[in-house]
């Protein structure tokens, strides 16, 4: 689904500082990974190359064998890629609605309902919803793309325990059952061990990784 061949990145104002070095993985479809790191590993370097934001220094990203470059990185991000951000990035002026509108074509109404908003919540100002609603609202967004990859920079970062826990099985179902490749960058060792597979960054390289199993 989703492949880095000999993937490397530095900024070129530090270019003995490498951020990834030359990191080949492969990622499945119906597959849930939680990518883990230090402060600095590369992580949402990693996640913005994936998602078509930045360019690699060296190497090759494919999507279903086609590389992402000859594809068109504007084209890769409509066609491939919805993304959820830590801080929602949701425009704080209009409703849940007209937010998840702005992701696509698909019916907003029916994926906040998928989501656990309510009517009435559908229709107030996206800034008088909770976090844990707020960030429900990003996901239905980035879910109405209809994309077949979904990229998550610290989902979780901002919510409490239990809101935490119910969006990683909303990340779980769309691995399992709609069979999306799931990928969340994360700081949160109890989110990792609901993923299916855990990467672990360090040094610039995928330093290794476990697979968990089915959930």
């Amino acid at each position: 689904m989703l492949e880095l061949k000999n993937v490397s990145y530095y900024y070129k104002s530090q270019m003995d500082k490498t951020i990834l070095d030359h990191i080949s993985y492969e990622f499945k479809k119906g597959v849930m990974y939680a990518i883990l790191g230090s402060s600095g590993s590369g992580k949402t370097t990693l996640l913005s190359l994936l998602a078509g934001l930045d360019v690699p220094i060296d190497g090759t990203i494919f999507v279903a064998g086609e590389d992402i470059l000859h594809k068109g990185l504007n084209a890769h991000r409509r066609d491939n890629i919805s993304l959820v951000f830590q801080n929602y990035n949701l425009i704080d002026y209009l409703t849940p609605v007209e937010n998840v509108r702005l992701g696509g074509k698909a019916d907003a109404e029916e994926l906040l309902a998928q989501m656990g908003i309510d009517e009435a919540q559908r229709k107030r100002n996206v800034m008088q919803l909770s976090g844990g609603q707020q960030q429900r609202v990003a996901i239905a967004r980035a879910l109405a793309s209809k994309a077949p990859i979904l990229l998550a920079d610290e989902p979780t970062g901002n919510l409490d325990e239990d809101t935490a826990n119910e969006i990683i099985a909303i990340f779980q179902k769309l691995a399992h059952e709609q069979k999306k490749c799931v990928v969340v960058v994360t700081h949160s060792r109890e989110l990792a061990e609901q993923a299916d597979v855990v990467l672990r960054l360090k040094k610039g390289k995928i330093a290794d990784n476990t697979d968990s199993g089915e959930k």
